[in-house]
């Protein structure tokens, strides 16, 4: 049958159940139990014993099996799922008073995909099958489209993340990564608020859009008449907290950046960051450690974890080296030794970095040579720190080392995970790097940003020194659950309409 032919067909069964008096599509049903909490109470009932305990459980029904005067079905709630044992005789006997007929209708009227409720007592079959023993059932929800028969997640991905409703059904382990998830947020947050950090929202829609290198969304405000951005990242805003007096501030939310679609790249996505006043980017760096350790040990009971086949261990203290020393080690480059652009071009060149005929510093040279030839390689946790001024636009000049700032990025298998400054609080200088920011933009850089005259109002009134950071939670959320996308720890990616979309997808 076809999906239209099984989708009249079930509205069909709708009428006939509304003919019988009864509502496809009920209000409401107080279960006793959710079904992981009976098979875990009831683990050692031997097979062909019975309990006489009155429970109520509801869920999907994900597969029927009838023999006659007996029906098999499986019910799936939130946390598992369970066996309906159902006998024509019990049933009839018990729902005499309801519908007399209760046993047939159950069969001609129910399919796989229907939510059930169900009360009875609790059986192990003589098979040893953990079942609830239905004495009465409620249809509580008639479904119209029928289960995918086999979800093939990996051959029809675009399909997974479209119907994520879909793949949520067939699919525990994907609940189970949302799952993951919201307990990974939850201890961060925990984490935070034990060592007096607060929580603090700041605006989604901002008049100048700034904070990092990225494209930004444009909206359009009718009543103010005014052009806005949605916010690429929290950071001036969080900043303007620490001006105003508060010590320890973060916030866990939403970024939006127009900019491209890769497994870690979605245009929506999550971050938290944090910044505390009179600490520096080496303080978070304990930070950042004690916040994964803490959240990876609460969540998964190890700091020994396995990311696609290949074992990280997260045991602190992590790796900590200069973006100089990683390109060295990798590369043979030495950029302390190089005076000349054009010496160090050359050089690069041999070393088999590429494009960067366009490049005007040796910082961003510096830079290329990193993302192109070390970054990928850094599988286990490391911090590397010391970066080039001209790409750190907010951070700190380094204390001891000119041309370079106090900014450090965490890798984990291979991608940048969390990113440091110790933050920039002269207003002059800052100045000056937004306007060079600023030509960049007006030159066409669309990732560039552009001059926020009130967060440079803000530090004019003085910022005490603060080291900020900044964890990418999805990505954070993939190493934890093993998930090579991105798209698959965001609950509704963004997906091009249906009919226009590749084969990429």
């Amino acid at each position: 049958m076809s999906e239209e032919d099984i989708r009249a067909t079930r509205l069909e069964k709708v009428n006939q159940l509304k003919q019988l008096g009864a509502n496809p599509y009920a209000y409401r049903w107080e279960s006793t139990h959710k079904t992981a909490e009976l098979q875990a109470k009831f683990a050692d009932l031997p097979s062909g014993e019975q309990i006489d305990l009155d429970i109520a459980v509801a869920g999907r029904i994900m597969a029927r099996r009838v023999f006659g005067k007996l029906a098999f079905f499986t019910l799936q709630d939130e946390t598992g799922t369970i066996q309906l044992y159902l006998e024509k005789n019990h049933i009839q006997e018990c729902m005499a008073s309801v519908d007399t007929d209760a046993f047939t209708h159950l069969k001609q009227l129910t399919d796989a995909g229907d939510i059930l409720g169900a009360k009875g007592t609790i059986k192990r079959t003589e098979k040893g099958e953990l079942s609830v023993y239905v004495r009465e059932y409620t249809i509580l929800t008639k479904s119209l489209l029928p289960l995918p028969d086999k979800w093939h997640g990996l051959t029809d991905v675009a399909k997974r993340y479209r119907q994520r409703y879909v793949d949520l059904i067939v699919n525990p382990e994907v609940r189970q990564t949302f799952r993951r998830r919201a307990q990974i947020t939850a201890g961060i947050r925990r984490y935070l608020s034990e060592r007096d950090f607060l929580e603090i929202e700041t605006p989604v829609l901002q008049s100048e859009a700034g904070g990092a290198d990225a494209r930004p969304f444009i909206t359009y405000h009718n009543t103010l008449e005014m052009e806005l951005y949605l916010r690429i990242a929290t950071e001036l805003h969080l900043k303007r907290l620490i001006v105003g007096g508060f010590e320890k501030v973060f916030e866990l939310g939403r970024i939006f950046r127009n900019e491209g679609v890769s497994t870690r790249h979605n245009p929506e996505f999550t971050s938290i960051e944090v910044y505390q006043a009179y600490a520096d980017y080496q303080d978070m760096m304990a930070l950042t450690e004690g916040i994964i350790t803490t959240v990876t040990q609460e969540i998964l009971g190890t700091l020994q974890i396995i990311y696609q086949g290949t074992p990280i261990d997260l045991s602190p203290p992590w790796r900590r080296v200069t973006m100089h020393d990683l390109v060295k080690e990798y590369t043979g480059l030495d950029f302390y030794s190089f005076t000349t652009l054009a010496e160090a071009k050359a050089a690069s060149k041999n070393a088999g970095v590429q494009g960067i005929e366009d490049v005007q510093s040796i910082g961003k040279l510096l830079n290329e040579a990193f993302e192109q030839k070390v970054e990928e390689k850094l599988i286990q946790p490391t911090f590397v720190i010391d970066y080039p001024v001209e790409i750190s636009p907010l951070a700190k000049p380094h204390r001891s080392h000119p041309g370079l700032v106090e900014r450090f990025e965490l890798f984990i298998v291979g991608r940048e995970t969390g990113n440091s400054f110790s933050e920039l609080t002269d207003p002059v200088d800052q100045r000056e790097r937004l306007e060079a920011q600023a030509a960049r933009k007006a030159a066409g850089d669309l990732e560039a940003q552009g001059v926020d005259e009130d967060f440079l109002t803000a530090l004019e009134y003085g910022m005490p020194p603060t080291g900020g950071l900044g964890i990418g939670i999805d990505r954070l959320v993939m190493l934890l659950t093993d998930s090579p996308s991105i798209r698959d720890v965001i609950a509704f990616p963004l997906l091009k309409p249906e009919k226009s979309e590749s084969s990429s997808e």
